[in-house]
């Protein structure tokens, strides 16, 4: 602790400031063991986060067998829609392959109709056939004869149907699946604030046209100390300007000013690349599109903070007065001089 004489020039006496450096502005905190977000005390190590970017925790998860199915149908409803494509057209043509190979190993001449004249034609036909079976089109031009091929034809048309119904049923899971699209800034900025004072902050916007209302935010301050010789991460919940908001029309500053009561008073940067800061934010709202509660999480790095920034205006106004907020300029800030601003004194 660094004890600091100054004199005060209002009543000619000397007043006493305490100054917290880097190990007092996390003790002065108490720990409080709910803060943790169910990560517990391990320490993060090489630049790993708490949260990705895109919310997912950054857990990797090992021990299942290989034929465990405990996750396929998270894994189909939360993956992205391009390895969801490719995943079910890539399963459509193999499945014909499958059936199609099956076809001309009965033999060819048992799908009465074929106009295949050498053996690419005939794997053509039999493949076309099968496209037409499993999903029960069956426009009569190709058609089984004799049991083998009908039985064979049978029971791809019943997984067909099976198939077409899972595919269905997935595509109205990832469609109806409620979540929330929210366009957080790609930096976390230390800006002026009120005047003298300084504080932490980030921005965020709704990329949907739905209404999210009764919004909740919780920004979670995690960072490693070193405990009888052994990193143990420790989580501060901070304190923010505001916390709730009644709608979110256009974007929302989230801010944490650096007062006498934030852990992050006379923090230095090198101090937070040393504790590996991690700075993670859960959003919390309820959608009237969806009429339920959804959440989005993201979370910055120490190497994320623009130490000396400001945000500029998102929206403007166009020629009939009308707002528009250009969801591209939410991370667009400009730099500002912090040198007059000391963030030890406040």
């Amino acid at each position: 602790m660094e004890i600091v004489f100054t004199k005060n020039k209002d009543y000619g006496k000397f007043t006493v400031i305490i100054y917290h450096i880097y190990s007092m502005a996390f003790k002065k905190q108490k720990f409080n063991p709910e803060n943790d977000l169910g990560f517990g005390t391990q320490a993060m190590v090489k630049n790993q986060r708490l949260f990705n970017q895109d919310g997912s925790v950054n857990v990797k998860r090992k021990g299942l067998s290989f034929f465990n199915t405990a996750n396929n149908y998270h894994t189909l409803i939360t993956m992205s829609w391009l390895k969801f494509w490719i995943m079910v057209v890539s399963g459509y043509i193999v499945i014909n392959l499958i059936f199609s190979g099956i076809y001309l190993a009965l033999g060819i001449e048992n799908l009465v109709g074929t106009q295949g004249t050498d053996a690419l034609g005939h794997f053509f036909d039999a493949f076309f056939f099968s496209a037409q079976t499993i999903s029960t089109v069956g426009y009569g031009h190709i058609y089984p004869h004799g049991i083998p091929v009908s039985s064979v034809s049978a029971i791809e048309s019943m997984f067909g149907l099976l198939a077409f119904a899972l595919a269905t049923g997935l595509l109205y899971g990832r469609f109806s699946r409620p979540s929330a699209k929210i366009a957080y800034s790609k930096n976390l900025l230390l800006a002026p604030y009120q005047g003298n004072g300084l504080a932490f902050m980030f921005r965020l916007a709704n990329q949907r046209r739905s209404t999210l209302i009764d919004l909740q935010v919780e920004v979670n301050f995690s960072y490693n100390e070193d405990v009888d010789g052994k990193p143990v991460r420790r989580f501060v919940q901070l304190e923010l300007e505001r916390k709730r908001v009644s709608i979110l029309s256009l974007n929302w500053t989230v801010v944490h000013p650096v007062d006498d009561n934030s852990p992050l008073k006379g923090i230095t940067y090198d101090e937070l690349v040393k504790a590996e800061a991690n700075f993670a934010v859960l959003l919390k709202a309820f959608d009237d599109t969806f009429s339920q509660t959804v959440h989005s999480r993201t979370s910055y790095q120490y190497d994320e903070i623009v130490w000396g920034g400001k945000f500029k205006p998102a929206f403007d106004r166009d020629e009939e007065g009308k707002i528009v907020l250009d969801l591209g300029k939410i991370s667009l800030h400009e730099k500002v001089e912090l040198a007059k601003l000391e963030l030890a004194a406040g």
